[in-house]
C-alpha cells in the first residue's frame, strides 16, 4: 500500500507539473495575443485617423473652391446691380410684390382655420 501511496503522489505531482506548464504555455499565448491585438488596434487607429485626414482635406479643398466660386458670382452680381441701377432696383420691386403676393395668398389659405395670432 505504501507503494501505491507514493506512486499516487508522484502521478499527482506529475500532473500538477504538467498543468502547471500548460497553465504557462497558456499564459505566454495569452500574452502573446494581446501585443498582436494591442498592434493590430494601433493599425486600425493609424489607417481611421489616415481616412478621416484623407476626408477633411477632401471636404477643406472643396468648400474653397465653393467659395472661391461664390465669392466670384457675389462680386460679378454686385457689379451687373452697379452698373444698372435702375434695373436692380425693378427687380427688387417685383421681387418684394411677389413675395407680398405670396404671403397674401397663404393668409388667405388658412383663413378658414383657426389662427393664433
Amino acid at each position: 500500500m505504501v507503494a501505491t501511496s507514493k506512486q499516487t503522489h508522484t502521478n499527482g505531482t506529475d500532473i500538477q507539473a504538467a498543468l502547471e506548464g500548460q497553465l504557462a504555455e497558456l499564459r505566454r499565448e495569452v500574452a502573446k495575443l494581446n501585443k498582436s491585438l494591442a498592434a493590430r488596434g494601433a493599425e486600425v487607429f493609424d489607417e481611421a485617423v489616415d481616412h478621416a485626414d484623407d476626408a477633411y482635406r477632401t471636404a477643406s479643398a472643396t468648400a474653397a473652391r465653393a467659395m472661391r466660386h461664390l465669392r466670384s458670382q457675389a462680386q460679378s452680381v454686385s457689379e451687373t446691380a452697379r452698373e444698372n441701377p435702375r434695373a436692380t432696383t425693378a427687380v427688387v420691386a417685383v421681387v418684394g410684390a411677389l413675395a407680398l403676393l405670396a404671403g397674401m395668398a397663404l393668409a388667405r389659405s388658412h383663413s378658414g382655420r383657426d389662427s393664433y395670432w
